[in-house]
């Protein structure tokens, strides 16, 4: 079946339909991996927007049962060069199009993905429409139409954010409130592995409850959308910050920069893939990250109460910042990769250290913030 891609330009590319049928709007992004599909595939951060996937095969090692970053894939397409239909591993259980049309993923496979991303290179993300069904001429005008009118969610945080509190690893030795603005699995697991007893709120909590649960500290994950448009969340961290020590990832550390007085804008065509070096400004450390974000924290906006820690060498933006009076680190990449290298993983270790340290001596003290 042919499948058709409309962007926002005005162009118009044919390959063939894989996956679910149907139509399908949001925004084009490219992701560099080499591997990590599956992760990719079911990472919440990619709501609302249609992938093209760089590296030319995918699908080659199929599905598996231990890979999934949630459960069920939040973006609106996928793009590929090949889709690989006789999958080959130990571990697989399923192709990636009988994945997609499952879960109600548009799929086309076919295209030149080389030209794409070089389009999205040069004049941004746009927005696009996928569709398995028949375009030509005489409805073109029709799609061009839906593409046009097209307004993204919003409120895409509430819609990945789980409803409902829950409860793991309850015998760990830091008691940890991670509020979920679409958390990847590997963060959860990566903390786990450290030792951390979390509860699990949705991005729509208050402050009140999290603040009433006699956390050591609260964490911050990533998530899909513009950090502005998050006015709840936003309003939640103002009234956290300064009384608890606070780590942010990607979505959680665009807000956390907000809270302190920051600016985010939103980068030309984002950092995605598993590739992207960044160096730690103190050990000038460089370490290759995993990365998934539209959005940076504007450099000439931060505040007096605000470090850089560290920054990306391919475009110099700010990658991490902390603010040692309110006990708040964030940063814009993932140390849990997944898909990656695990360069950046002890951030996570030594966090974990200082929580202990600070819960040896804890300070309860509200601290103004943004000055």
């Amino acid at each position: 079946m042919i499948g058709t891609l409309i962007l926002e330009d005005g162009t118009v590319l044919k390959g063939e339909s894989f996956g679910a049928e149907g139509t399908s709007i949001g925004e084009i992004v490219f992701n560099t991996s080499m591997v990590g599909y599956q992760e990719i595939l079911t990472d919440p951060s990619y709501a609302n927007q249609i992938i093209v996937m760089t590296y030319p095969e995918i699908g080659n090692y199929g599905l598996n049962d231990d890979d999934f970053e949630s459960e069920t894939p939040r973006c609106k397409g996928f793009i590929v060069k090949n889709s690989c239909k006789n999958d080959s591993h130990y571990k697989s259980r399923q192709n990636i199009s009988a994945y997609l049309k499952r879960h109600g993923i548009v799929g086309i496979e076919g295209l030149d993905t080389r030209f794409l991303t070089k389009k999205i290179r040069e004049k941004g993300v746009m927005n696009c429409l996928i569709t398995t069904e028949y375009v030509d001429n005489d409805n073109l005008s029709e799609k061009m139409m839906m593409l046009n009118s097209f307004e993204p969610n919003r409120d895409i945080v509430f819609e990945v954010s789980p409803k409902e509190v829950r409860e793991i690893n309850q015998s760990g030795d830091i008691n940890l409130a991670l509020i979920d603005y679409g958390c990847k699995t590997g963060i959860i697991d990566s903390l786990i592995k450290r030792g951390c007893k979390i509860t699990v709120f949705p991005a729509n909590t208050d402050s009140e409850r999290i603040l009433n649960g006699n956390f050591d500290c609260v964490f911050l994950s990533n998530g899909p959308g513009n950090p502005a448009d998050c006015v709840f969340e936003i309003k939640t961290l103002e009234n956290i910050v300064g009384k608890v020590p606070v780590f942010g990832i990607c979505l959680g550390y665009q807000l956390l920069s907000i809270v302190l007085g920051a600016k985010t804008y939103k980068l030309k065509y984002g950092h995605r893939g598993a590739n992207h070096p960044v160096i730690n400004l103190k050990t000038r450390r460089v370490m290759m990250t995993s990365q998934n974000h539209g959005y940076a924290v504007d450099a000439g906006s931060l505040t007096k109460i605000m470090d850089v820690t560290y920054k990306n060498l391919n475009d110099d933006t700010l990658e991490g910042f902390k603010s040692e009076s309110l006990k708040i680190e964030a940063v814009q990449f993932h140390p849990e990769a997944n898909p990656g290298p695990t360069d950046a993983a002890v951030i996570f270790d030594d966090w974990v250290e200082k929580m202990h340290e600070y819960k040896k001596a804890p300070v309860r003290k509200a601290i103004e913030v943004g000055k």
